[in-house]
């Protein structure tokens, strides 16, 4: 089975910036080596709607083409019904032991990409989520998170 690596949408985000930023560079090449390598790389819609809504306000035309593209080398987690079940779980599960990851309006996306996350893990052995937010992702039950850059291929 393979190694599945979910994007949390930092790092979708950077892998979808200018090539002439230097982490952006970085992050793609990243993502190049972890697929030469046979890891499933997956993306959540979720990050997806994160970084798109972003690059739409920006009018960032060309960063948009970026992350198509991305999207289209990729396994596309859709929201799905038992995504919205087990991503309520977990947001239910860190207000009860006083750990919210988001204010109490907030929408929860952090729960949803551990949800999907969790879904998706049939699909390997190991799934780990890559992100440049570990603190709040490793709050949810049989989530391994981890800084994209400490992800080997």
């Amino acid at each position: 089975m393979a190694r599945v690596i979910v994007l949390d949408s930092g790092p979708l985000g950077l892998a979808s910036k200018s090539p002439r930023k230097p982490d952006a560079k970085l992050c793609r090449d990243w993502l190049r080596n972890l697929d030469l390598a046979g890891a499933l790389i997956v993306v959540p819609a979720i990050a997806d709607f994160e970084v798109r809504r972003e690059l739409i306000r920006t009018n960032a035309k060309a960063g948009i083409r970026r992350l198509d593209v991305l999207l289209g080398k990729y396994l596309y987690a859709p929201t799905t019904r038992e995504v919205i079940e087990r991503a309520a779980e977990y947001w239910a599960h860190v207000r009860q032991l006083g750990m919210p990851t988001e204010s109490d309006p907030s929408l929860g996306a952090d729960c949803i990409v551990a949800a999907s996350a969790s879904v998706v893990s049939g699909l390997g052995n190991v799934t780990t989520i890559a992100t440049d937010d570990v603190a709040h992702l490793i709050r949810f039950p049989g989530i391994d998170a981890r800084e994209w850059q400490r992800i080997a291929p």
